[in-house]
């Protein structure tokens, strides 16, 4: 079996998930998803081809640029609504809006970032991109969301965690420039998951005993026997499906997946970092981007942190700056080494 190679796009739905559809499905739903893995692999070879916008030269103040595909697989689109321009009626336009809006204040707000490369970058969405198109996916530059299905996916911007984990995907790219394979890839994903959990928390002003930790809730519809796209609290338990098959995710390095397939396992693997983060930020308590946020963060954007890191490296990293940021005999130090230790990646 050959390694695939790494695409320059970061799509929400993991290629897998797509295959089960196209091979298991019938009628329509097989024909969605096989064109949508056309789709993304014809993609790769023009991500990141568009200019972007003027982004905003004011520190805290973001640049919103929605454009509408009108369902033709064209880039960016038509401009459907810009900073400071008010609800639009359609959904799909005002969820990226104010999902951009949302990743925007948290990174801002919080940690003090001014947009994705913290000089005040423009942020660009297309909505109604293709015709039934099922996935999301950062490109590079820009964000790109299907409408879905409507019988398996709803629309992909339905969920504020969906818009965060891909803009938090330009964030890695402008900092640690995370390898999109193995390990290294699977962090990449775990951070964008950490980042999306976040921005929805804190929309929602939930501490961390009320937060589902689920990631791309209400994606699925009905039909589907499932919550979300994945858990972080309880990796491998998001849906069990006879379509979509099972959550394939481990929670400990005792079952890591090793594949070449989806780029080394970065979507499965994912979920023994991020069960690592919310062990953390549980133990901690509160809001969980005050104190595990920051702690990630901090590593996210320490120059250490190389484009080719294993979980143990950056938990190494994590200990380090829990100790930076907040002392070495601090209970963030405890929480956040307990935490790797209970998933594995420590002794």
């Amino acid at each position: 079996m050959s390694a695939s190679k790494p695409s320059p796009t970061r799509p929400f739905l993991p290629p897998y998930l797509l295959e089960h559809i196209a091979t298991g499905g019938s009628g329509r739903l097989r024909e969605c998803a096989r064109h949508t893995l056309l789709v993304d692999s014809r993609f790769r070879a023009r991500a990141g081809a568009v200019t972007l916008p003027p982004g905003s030269q004011r520190r805290g103040e973001p640049a919103r640029y929605v454009h509408s595909a009108e369902q033709q697989q064209v880039l960016p689109g038509k401009l459907v609504r810009r900073e400071g321009q008010g609800d639009s009626g359609d959904p799909a336009i005002d969820e990226a809006y104010h999902g951009l809006g949302a990743t925007y204040r948290l990174f801002w707000e919080v940690y003090g970032r001014h947009s994705l490369d913290d000089q005040g970058m423009a942020l660009l969405a297309t909505v109604h991109y293709g015709k039934e198109y099922e996935n999301a996916f950062w490109d590079g530059k820009q964000m790109v969301f299907g409408d879905g299905d409507g019988e398996l996916f709803n629309r992909f911007t339905i969920a504020v965690d969906i818009i965060a984990h891909e803009l938090t995907h330009g964030v890695i790219q402008h900092e640690a420039a995370l390898e999109y394979a193995y390990q290294a890839g699977a962090l990449n994903e775990s951070l964008s998951d950490v980042f999306s959990s976040l921005v929805k928390q804190r929309q929602r002003e939930q501490r961390v005993e009320q937060a589902d930790w689920l990631v791309g809730e209400g994606l699925f519809t009905e039909r589907v026997a499932g919550r979300a796209l994945r858990s972080m609290a309880e990796p491998g338990t998001a849906y069990d499906d006879p379509l979509l098959g099972r959550d394939p995710q481990p929670g400990h390095m005792n079952d890591l997946v090793e594949t070449h397939e989806d780029n080394g396992g970065v979507h499965i693997n994912s979920g023994i970092p991020n069960r690592a983060f919310h062990l953390a930020a549980i133990a901690l308590g509160g809001y969980a981007w005050e104190r595990a946020g920051w702690v990630w963060y901090d590593t996210l954007v320490d120059p250490r942190l190389a484009r080719n890191s294993d979980f143990a490296t950056f938990a190494g990293l994590t200990r380090d700056n829990a100790a930076r940021r907040f002392g070495a005999s601090s209970e963030v130090v405890e929480a956040v080494r307990e935490a790797w230790r209970t998933v594995g990646v420590l002794p």
